[in-house]
C-alpha cells in the first residue's frame, strides 16, 4: 500500500513539476515554427494580410462549436449587452486587426527574431498603460514598482539597439541550394522599417491587455469573450483587406507553405496553444509561463538562421540580451507583487487567447488578472 502511495505521489510530482516544463518547451518551439513556416510563406509570395484573414476565419470557425456548448449550457453567464459588445470589437480592433496586420508587417520586412525580441516589450509598456488609465501606481518606495520601470527602460533601451544597431555578422548559413529562389534576406533599410512597425504593433498589444483585463472582470465568460472578439476581429481584417490586397489572384493559396502555414497556425494557437497555456497557469501560475518568452527568442535565431538563411549580427544578440534582463527585471517585479497579495483566485489565473497570436506569451502586467499574448501567430 506504501509502495502504491509513492508510486502515485511520483507520478503527481512529474506531472505537476515536469510537464508544465515539457509543454511551455514545447509552446516555445512551435510558436517560432509557426513564424518560420509564416516568414517562408511570405517570402514565397503569400501577402500578411491573406494569411491573416484566412488564419483568423480558421481560428473563429474552430472556436463556434466550444461557443455554441458553453452558449447553451451555461445559463448563468452574464447578459451580453450592448456596452460589452463594443468593449469585443474594441479588442477585436486592437488585438487582432491592428495588432496582427502590424506585426505580420514587421515580421514581413524584417524577421520572427524581431519579433520574439520586441514582443518581450509588451509587459513593460502594458505596466506603463495600466499606470496611465489609473490600473497601477508607482510607488518609489516600492522595490516591485522600481522594478517593474527599470526593467521596462531597460527593455525599451535594449529594443532600440536590436533595431537601429546591427552589427557585423557573427554567423550565418546561408540558405538551401534548392531553396534559394523562395526565400530572400531583408534589407537593412527594411529591419528598420520593420522593426519600427513591430514595436507600433506591440504598443497596440498593450493597450489591448489592459482594455482586455477591464473587460474580463466585467464579463468573465471567457469562452464567449474570446468568441465574440476573435469574430469581430476577423471581419474588420476582411473589411480592411480589399484596401491592403486588391489583387484578386493573391488569395488563391497556390503554394503549399502558405497553405501549411494557415492550417497550421489556425490550428496550433485555438486548439493546443491556448490549452495547454491555460493548463500550464493553473499548475504554476503566471510567472512561470512569462518566464519562456525570452526562450522563444533563441528559438527563433535558431530556426531563421537554420531555415531562412538569416544572419546572426552582433547588435541584435546584444539587443535580445538586453531586452531579456529587462523582460525577467519586470517579472521580478511583478513576482514580488503577488506575493503581498492574500490570495489569488482561479479567475486571476484564466488566460484569453486570440486565434492568431501567440504571438507569442507575454503576461498582462495588471495586479489581478494577467493574459498571455504573444507574437504568434
Amino acid at each position: 500500500m506504501d509502495m502504491a502511495t509513492e508510486r502515485s505521489d511520483e507520478a503527481w510530482s512529474w506531472m505537476k513539476e515536469v510537464m508544465p516544463f515539457v509543454a511551455m518547451l514545447m509552446i516555445a518551439c512551435l510558436d517560432m515554427s509557426v513564424l518560420t513556416i509564416v516568414k517562408a510563406a511570405m517570402n514565397d509570395g503569400m501577402s500578411s494580410i491573406v494569411y491573416i484573414v484566412y488564419h483568423d476565419a480558421l481560428g473563429t470557425f474552430i472556436l463556434l462549436p466550444f461557443f455554441l456548448i458553453g452558449f447553451f449550457r451555461n445559463a448563468n453567464r452574464p447578459p451580453l449587452s450592448f456596452r460589452i459588445l463594443f468593449r469585443f470589437f474594441i479588442l477585436g480592433l486592437l488585438g487582432i486587426c491592428l495588432f496582427q496586420v502590424l506585426a505580420y508587417q514587421g515580421i514581413y520586412y524584417s524577421s520572427p527574431t524581431m519579433a520574439s525580441a520586441i514582443s518581450n516589450l509588451t509587459p513593460g509598456n502594458t505596466f506603463l498603460f495600466a499606470v496611465a488609465f489609473r490600473m497601477e501606481k508607482i510607488d518609489i518606495r516600492s522595490s516591485s514598482s522600481l522594478a517593474k520601470f527599470l526593467g521596462t527602460t531597460i527593455a525599451v533601451s535594449g529594443a532600440m539597439l536590436f533595431t537601429v544597431y546591427k552589427g557585423p555578422e557573427i554567423f550565418h548559413m546561408g540558405p538551401f541550394p534548392d531553396s534559394s529562389d523562395q526565400l530572400h534576406l531583408s534589407r537593412p533599410s527594411d529591419w528598420i522599417f520593420g522593426g519600427l512597425i513591430l514595436v507600433i504593433g506591440g504598443t497596440f498589444g498593450a493597450i489591448w491587455n489592459v482594455v482586455q483585463s477591464a473587460t474580463a472582470r466585467e464579463y468573465p465568460d471567457q469562452r464567449t469573450f474570446v468568441f465574440f472578439y476573435c469574430l469581430f476581429g476577423t471581419i474588420q481584417c476582411i473589411a480592411l483587406s480589399p484596401f491592403l490586397e486588391p489583387n484578386i489572384d493573391a488569395w488563391l493559396l497556390l503554394s503549399k507553405t502558405g497553405m501549411i502555414a494557415v492550417v497550421f497556425g489556425g490550428v496550433f494557437s485555438v486548439v493546443f496553444r491556448s490549452t495547454a497555456i491555460t493548463w500550464c497557469l493553473e499548475k504554476k501560475g503566471p510567472v512561470f509561463v512569462a518566464m519562456f518568452s525570452p526562450l522563444s527568442t533563441v528559438i527563433a535565431v535558431i530556426m531563421g538562421v537554420t531555415f531562412l538563411g538569416d544572419s546572426l549580427h552582433l547588435g541584435s544578440a546584444i539587443g535580445a540580451t538586453i531586452v531579456a534582463a529587462g523582460f525577467y527585471t519586470v517579472m521580478w517585479g511583478q513576482a514580488k507583487e503577488k506575493n503581498k497579495l492574500p490570495m489569488v483566485t482561479q479567475a486571476d489565473l484564466d488566460v484569453s487567447d486570440e486565434p492568431g497570436l501567440s504571438d507569442q506569451t507575454a503576461p498582462l502586467l495588471s495586479s489581478r488578472i494577467e493574459s498571455n499574448c504573444s507574437f504568434v501567430m
